[in-house]
């Protein structure tokens, strides 16, 4: 009877080695969410906030004072672009693709995918210059992949961006999207709009390019409404803001910024920071004079007291222990943004428009974004001769807006600030930086001149020294 017992068991053997957390077929789905995860990394990083004077030290001013500029990109090879590069092979191989179905129709996936990698390679490329490009990804069949320039690549993100959206195919849209929720329709938006604003990047580089691309995506139409990472109230995707303020209180409204708003009564510093506590009243309501921003060349940040500064605000996710928002959004793309652009594209002779109209209207959507809109605050602002549009001065009123109005996205605010040269930022007092300037860019891994050594040195040959203050190539100025 034992021995029949255990014959007859033999059938759910099977099951024993299949491990349900660890599956042996690819889901699709499952790499699309993980490589959306990455996009807060890119939202919710701290370098850019120091860099554009968003923000300060308060305990080590190692990162204010552009200390280590010298960045590692081979997580981002590894990590979100091979899962954005794996769903493209599984919903092309003819072997792969119906099993690939799962997960939204082929076309769908496909062009999805290729949308986010344009977002993860346009941050790269921002952020070093050159990297690799046309032969990236491939593995071990090529362990040494040659840079692509900056120009080369950016000509080809918006072709990529292009052909995404003309390969959709109204089928079912994707699966495992945190972000747009499957909604194909709203991934033309953002490609479009992601177009939009990888052809402003060029505008001083490549101008017919930029124009023809910018008023393609124009035409074919932008966002509707922000596109925000929706974070959980979980420690699993939680606020990185609030999870940095969790039990530590590393970085304050730094007073560039700080003392700019405060001075033009702009809302929205109400909600970039909270009160300092010994200046607060505790009300739960803030005012303009419980808002003390940090010195940002303190020259010893260490020796300032908590209670006498203000923390970025809780609307970002932050405000210090336990206080903040788990799970407050942190902005992709906003309408704000593009708005600005299209201001600047009039002023161009890119488009048809009244520039000021646009600029005025992107200020307004950045009130609105951050819920401080009120009409008759919102008019005393924008009447200040500061903020009060003047066509002939159009880049240094655009760039210290759209400066404002980008916070807390600080890696696209530093490559806004590097392209248009406003607002006129001083570089911390005691520059670490050889040069003791603001960094304009970063530098290359250092292992990539051991491992990578001929593709690296050809990349430097071209671009230029590699040190934070070599100009990527649209930065002309």
């Amino acid at each position: 009877m034992l021995l029949t017992v255990l014959l007859v068991g033999c059938d759910d053997f099977g099951d024993l080695n299949v491990d349900s957390n660890n599956p042996s077929e690819v889901r699709t789905d499952l790499l699309l969410t993980g490589a959306e995860r990455s996009m807060s990394d890119i939202i919710g990083a701290v370098p850019g906030n120091l860099y554009v004077q968003y923000m300060t030290d308060t305990q080590y001013d190692d990162g204010v004072r552009y200390s280590n500029t010298e960045a590692n990109f081979n997580s981002w090879y590894y990590g979100p672009l091979q899962d954005l590069n794996t769903i493209i092979e599984q919903n092309t191989n003819e072997e792969t693709k119906g099993d690939a179905l799962a997960g939204g129709s082929n076309a769908n996936q496909i062009a999805a995918a290729r949308i986010l990698k344009v977002y993860f390679f346009h941050m790269m490329t921002d952020r070093w210059g050159a990297i690799p490009y046309s032969e990236a990804l491939q593995g071990r069949e090529n362990l040494a992949p040659a840079y692509d320039s900056q120009e080369d690549i950016y000509a080809d993100l918006v072709n990529e961006l292009k052909e995404a959206v003309a390969g959709m195919d109204g089928g079912t849209g994707v699966n495992g999207d945190i972000i747009f929720g499957g909604d194909m329709d709203a991934w033309a938006l953002f490609a479009n709009s992601l177009r939009a604003r990888i052809a402003l990047r060029m505008a001083d580089a490549n101008e017919a390019l930029a124009e023809a691309e910018f008023v393609d995506a124009v035409n074919d139409g932008l966002i509707t409404e922000d596109v925000m990472y929706p974070y959980l109230a979980d420690a699993a995707n939680e606020n990185p803001w609030y999870r940095r303020f969790r039990t530590r209180t590393d970085y304050a409204l730094a007073d560039v910024l700080g003392d700019y708003m405060l001075d033009l009564e702009d809302h929205r510093v109400l909600v970039y920071a909270n009160p300092a506590p010994d200046a607060s009243n505790n009300d739960g309501v803030a005012t303009f004079d419980e808002i003390v921003p940090m010195d940002y060349d303190a020259p010893n940040p260490g020796d300032v007291t908590n209670s006498t500064i203000s923390f970025p605000g809780s609307a970002v996710g932050a405000g210090g222990p336990n206080v903040g928002m788990q799970n407050a959004p942190l902005p992709i793309i906003t309408i704000s943004e593009l708005l600005f652009a299209q201001a600047e594209a009039v002023e161009r002779g890119w488009i048809t428009g009244v520039a000021q109209d646009l600029y005025l209207d992107a200020i307004e959507a950045s009130w609105t974004q951050w819920g401080v809109f009120d009409a008759a605050n919102f008019a005393a602002y924008v009447a200040q001769p500061e903020v009060a549009y003047v066509s002939a001065d159009w880049d240094q009123k655009i760039g210290t807006q759209k400066w404002v109005a980008l916070y807390p996205n600080g890696y696209e605010a530093w490559a806004e600030w590097r392209r248009l040269d406003y607002p006129e930022l001083e570089p911390h007092d005691r520059a670490l930086t050889p040069d003791g300037q603001i960094p304009l860019r970063f530098m290359y891994p250092s292992t990539e001149s051991l491992v990578n050594e001929a593709s690296y040195n050809a990349a430097v040959s071209d671009q230029g020294p590699d040190v934070a203050s070599t100009h990527v190539w649209w930065d002309v100025d």
